[in-house]
């Protein structure tokens, strides 16, 4: 039988569940910045990850490309790269590839090829899908049916740099201060239940959107479940995929807005429910009866970013710690408020959001979907520009 201690955990470390870290910036004028200052405050972090996970998500990096899906791949082995791209020009027309640039890192080993295509849909191959459902089901396939391939970032104008190794090695591998974007995401990872590998760090992501996430997710095997009969496929061995789905089965399919999202994924008490006014229990009780399997339990933090919009959540207890801080048109989320000052040590501001309570930052101008309606897009106003959670 195999020893999977030594998969889990090859450096024998002790477990610790209260660590990761995870780091947000975003500038809310839309304005690209590099991603050094990021670096730099997830580097900070060090302690609270053990070098066997790290990840970027960086939004607004292609503008050359910015109409074409950007598909980050890993292949095992060259067998499988063949397959897959023999399988993308059924599908799409490939309009650039290439492998991602990386340089020499002496604390990465053995890691996977790591290629980019940009992808415009065959109209051909359109069923009644919408276009982001097609996608989604293409991303499943990949990853599920063909052999060493995985697809770890799927949207428009954004991409997932992730491997094993701390979030400092990662983005030097991956070359990440030649790259700008208006939002970036990093994680540091401290394994606690699943194994250290490159498919298995975060950011997760599906579409455009990308979480990471400190924190344990106990309801796993419930929420698993549920998004399955929705047609997503864990096949990520981590509980934080689930948190990915989640967001785009309650945000993208079902138009939810982000204060009735932040109730489902971290549910009011049934105490504290009865509390509160006729009007607003009411919605409360529906949407935990609607919502009770994909609802999280367990401690959690974690950073959502899609186009135009960065969103901060802890559990309703807040297990896992989150801070806040702006200065001018930048947004800041941490785990730790000394990662955030250490890049812009004067803010006009910071907060610790309640538990439960989403810090939400909006680009100006951004296209958005409705959060009633048909789903049609609708220009935000100035006031899309302004910080969530309560500002």
């Amino acid at each position: 039988m195999k020893d999977l201690r030594k998969i889990n955990n090859p450096h024998n470390d002790d477990k610790v569940i209260d660590a990761c870290s995870i780091f947000g910036a975003m500038d809310r004028s839309g304005k690209r910045f590099s991603g050094t200052g990021v670096i730099k405050a997830i580097a900070n972090m060090h302690d609270r990850g053990n070098g066997l996970g790290g990840g970027f998500a960086v939004y607004g990096l292609y503008p050359d490309y910015a109409e074409l899906y950007a598909f980050h791949i890993m292949f095992i082995s060259p067998e499988g790269k063949e397959d897959t791209e023999a399988f993308l020009k059924e599908y799409f027309i490939i309009h650039a590839v290439e492998e991602v640039p990386t340089r020499p890192v002496k604390a990465i080993s053995n890691p996977p090829m790591v290629w980019r295509y940009f992808l415009e849909i065959r109209k051909e191959k359109f069923t009644m899908q919408s276009e982001d459902d097609h996608i989604v089901d293409i991303v499943m396939k990949i990853n599920t049916t063909i052999r060493d391939s995985f697809v770890f970032s799927g949207g428009k104008d954004m991409a997932v740099f992730k491997g094993v190794g701390f979030p400092e090695e990662i983005a030097d591998y991956f070359c990440l201060e030649q790259y700008e974007g208006y939002i970036w995401t990093a994680h540091g990872r401290f394994p606690t239940n699943t194994p250290g590998w490159w498919g298995g760090a975060h950011p997760f992501s599906i579409l455009d959107w990308t979480v990471v996430h400190n924190g344990e997710i106990s309801s796993y095997g419930i929420n698993r479940c549920y998004l399955e009969q929705f047609g997503y496929h864990c096949t990520m061995q981590t509980d934080t995929e689930v948190v990915a789905y989640a967001v785009d089965l309650l945000m993208r399919k079902h138009r939810l807005p982000v204060d009735l999202v932040a109730r489902i994924l971290a549910s009011p008490f049934w105490v504290d429910i009865q509390r509160m006014p006729v009007k607003e229990r009411q919605l409360a009780q529906t949407l935990r009866q609607i919502y009770a399997s994909i609802m999280l339990n367990g401690p959690f933090t974690i950073i959502i970013a899609h186009h135009g919009e960065m969103i901060g959540l802890t559990d309703r207890i807040r297990l896992r710690p989150l801070v806040a801080g702006e200065k001018d048109s930048m947004l800041f989320i941490s785990s730790e408020e000394s990662a955030i000052r250490l890049i812009c040590p004067e803010l006009d501001r910071t907060w610790i959001p309640m538990g439960g309570e989403p810090v939400v930052g909006k680009v100006k101008g951004i296209l958005d979907y409705k959060a009633t309606g048909l789903g049609e897009k609708n220009e935000k106003s100035d006031k899309g520009a302004s910080v969530g959670g309560r500002v």
